[in-house]
């Protein structure tokens, strides 16, 4: 299937390690130009070397996207770099798993204020870019956590936030071309992530969760990339407002 990606200008924050480089990786075969932004700016430089390698247009910073500033900074510098924005996705999270202030404080600022400053900073060449093209796209990257609970955690609440604006993006913004969607991984793996730290230093807990799983695996990165990239595409033009869980069936609930 053509996805109509090719020459369209994409953003992700987060965009250097796990699902975020996937999503990147995945934007650059298609023939989109891609900008990237994370903290660490080897990554990032490591990233757009080989995003570029491609055949596309690629830029990144080391951006801490808690500053709003900064991101809206980058953003603009973006714009300007690519020729203006077609898709944004919003992939940064800081995964803390207390149900203590502190750690509602770091999801919140950097799972949902990144992302609003982010559009926010955004939104104007997306919507130029609907106007011109008839499509533009935000994408979050959320997760089934959203959904399941075991424990006052703050990291569910949050990601269920985050599909909670997301539908209203959709909904303010659909009779302008710009549409936003929102996929919820299930465990996925991937050297240096969570799990693969937890397999490490808590095989119990990941032998649980791998039980868990009816499709009988951990995820992969690509396989999150390949349903967010199709919905940041043309390719689903008539799709906006919808959580695409991508779990292996780990969740129980029914969508409808």
């Amino acid at each position: 299937m053509d996805l109509n990606l090719s020459g369209r200008k994409a953003v992700i924050l987060g965009g250097t390690r796990g699902i975020g480089r996937a999503i990147a990786d995945t934007f650059a075969a298609e023939g989109a130009h891609v900008a990237v932004c994370a903290r660490n700016a080897e990554q990032v430089a490591e990233a757009v070397a080989a995003l570029a390698s491609r055949g596309v247009t690629a830029t990144g910073a080391a951006v801490d996207v808690t500053d709003g500033e900064a991101v809206r900074a980058w953003i603009d510098q973006v714009a300007g770099e690519l020729g203006g924005i077609d898709i944004l996705v919003s992939n940064a999270g800081a995964m803390a798993q207390g149900g203590d202030p502190a750690s509602w404080e770091q999801n919140f600022r950097l799972d949902v204020l990144a992302a609003v400053n982010a559009f926010d900073a955004a939104k104007p060449h997306l919507l130029q870019s609907a106007a011109a093209r008839g499509d533009a796209a935000l994408v979050l990257i959320s997760s089934v956590s959203a959904a399941e609970s075991d424990s006052a955690s703050s990291y569910g609440p949050i990601k269920a936030a985050l599909i909670h604006w997301a539908k209203g993006v959709a909904r303010q913004y659909a009779g302008r071309g710009l549409r936003a969607n929102v996929v919820s991984p299930g465990a996925i793996y991937f050297q240096g992530g969570v799990w693969n730290m937890i397999e490490t230093n808590m095989p119990a807990m990941f032998k649980g969760m791998l039980e868990r799983i009816p499709l009988g695996r951990f995820g992969a990165p690509q396989e999150i990339a390949n349903a967010a990239v199709f919905l940041a595409s043309p390719a689903s033009s008539y799709t906006t407002g919808v959580n695409l869980v991508v779990d292996g069936a780990t969740s129980r609930r029914v969508n409808f």
